[in-house]
């Protein structure tokens, strides 16, 4: 993945699970007891892309530049880029949390982005977490929320609880 684009350039940071990626498919895996996180990350490689997600990044307008923001853990990086590759989707910077942080994702990514403020202009957070949502305006940080998939308890429990995605 390439370094972070010019400063210069006004910043979209977009989510991947849930806004460019389907999850779906993989979310039974978080009923269990214990939950099979990962066989729930390994599945990531099978994910339908969105639509609506993939039209966003592949059409942002000139003066732009994309940055990818996820709460996968970094042990899940090359399927990650793997995927991001076979779906066509632009090949930008990869934020993804540390391994052993299982802090809520909205925690996690709002020190992301508070590294991401320092040095870039945040255009545009996209992602499909109404915390992490809320916390961006909290920040005044301008956000959309990716409601293309309808909402998962369970993946918000995963979010908030566990700190996993």
């Amino acid at each position: 993945m390439p370094e972070l684009p010019d400063p210069d350039l006004a910043l979209v940071v977009v989510d991947i699970d849930g806004v460019v990626a389907d999850v779906s498919h993989r979310l039974h895996l978080l009923d269990s007891r214990p939950r099979q996180w990962e066989q729930f990350f390994t599945a990531s490689a099978e994910d339908p892309p969105l639509p609506e997600g993939v039209a966003l990044v592949t059409g942002l307008p000139a003066g732009h530049a994309l940055c990818w923001l996820t709460g996968r853990p970094e042990r899940n990086r090359a399927v990650t880029e793997q995927w991001l590759a076979r779906h066509g989707m632009p090949d930008r910077p990869l934020l993804m949390r540390a391994d052993r942080d299982h802090r809520p994702a909205r925690q996690a990514k709002r020190d992301h982005l508070r590294g991401l403020r320092r040095t870039h202009r945040i255009a545009l957070v996209v992602d499909d977490d109404p915390a992490v949502i809320a916390m961006l305006a909290e920040d005044g940080i301008p956000h959309l929320l990716a409601d293309w998939l309808p909402y998962s308890p369970r993946l918000h429990q995963a979010q908030e609880r566990q700190g996993r995605t």
